[in-house]
């Protein structure tokens, strides 16, 4: 399969699609932003204008044998109409990039298997994916996403006080999440849900304060929290799966 159309090029997609245009891929990208679409274009991205939550069809955005959402819409009756549409496609492969955030910070370590929160939509949008018939759909729950102008030291600004802070980090860098997405596709890991997060978290006090002294900032305050509440988010599976070896995986160096 050579034909690949990204549902969002931003912060992920665009670099996204641009590794898959350097491996030999026809990539379709897509951005609500008409000041977008010639910087796009320039990246030799079939570029259009797509908006799940306007109703519209795109039929020729999903010209494509693989379809990667990256987008941050949690549109459920947008999401509904993408499907129709996909199921009346070529798309025969679909990647949904999700968030570790369907899981509560319940003070145990997180796998697939365990509970997500119903409340979130996220959930249900997966949901909607993972019970079609027509197409084979992966989920990735990325955690906390970095890299690139997203530097965690910019977080918490104006005197915000970070909670939580004997809790842990779960983090993923932006290379290693394409790298992920492309294993997923090169050995055809469909129809399962993986965590993608670095292997390694320290506490959120000692990777804020760590951040934020590596960009000059001051060191940060925390909250003073009486109840204990963290997750860790497991990336056994990907790791074993795909044998997968994280780019970035200690997160104080970054």
């Amino acid at each position: 399969m050579k034909n690949i159309s990204i549902l969002g090029c931003g912060w992920l997609g665009k670099p996204l699609a641009v590794s898959f245009i350097e491996d030999g891929y026809s990539v379709k990208g897509s951005t609500t932003s008409e000041e977008k679409i010639e910087e796009l274009e320039d990246l030799n991205i079939e570029t259009y204008l797509v908006d799940i939550s306007e109703n519209e069809e795109f039929d020729s955005f999903l010209d494509a044998d693989i379809l990667i959402v990256a987008i941050t819409s949690k549109d459920i009756d947008g999401f509904e109409n993408l499907i129709s549409q996909i199921t009346n496609s070529s798309i025969q492969k679909v990647i949904f990039i999700s968030s570790t955030s369907v899981y509560g910070r319940v003070n145990k370590v997180m796998t697939e298997e365990d509970e997500v929160l119903k409340s979130n939509p996220l959930v249900e949008i997966e949901n909607l994916f993972l019970q079609n018939d027509f197409f084979e759909t992966t989920i990735i729950r990325f955690a906390g996403l970095f890299g690139g102008d997203r530097h965690p030291a910019n977080w918490f600004k104006g005197g915000r006080k970070i909670p939580q802070p004997k809790g842990y980090v779960n983090m993923i860098h932006r290379e290693d999440c394409i790298e992920i997405i492309h294993e997923i596709i090169a050995q055809n890991a469909w129809n399962t849900i993986f965590n993608a997060c670095a292997d390694h978290h320290p506490t959120r006090r000692e990777f804020y304060t760590l951040a934020k002294l590596s960009k000059g900032f001051e060191v940060p305050e925390f909250e003073n929290n009486e109840q204990l509440e963290w997750k860790i988010i497991s990336s056994k599976k990907v790791q074993e799966f795909l044998n997968y070896e994280f780019i970035h995986n200690d997160l104080l160096a970054i």
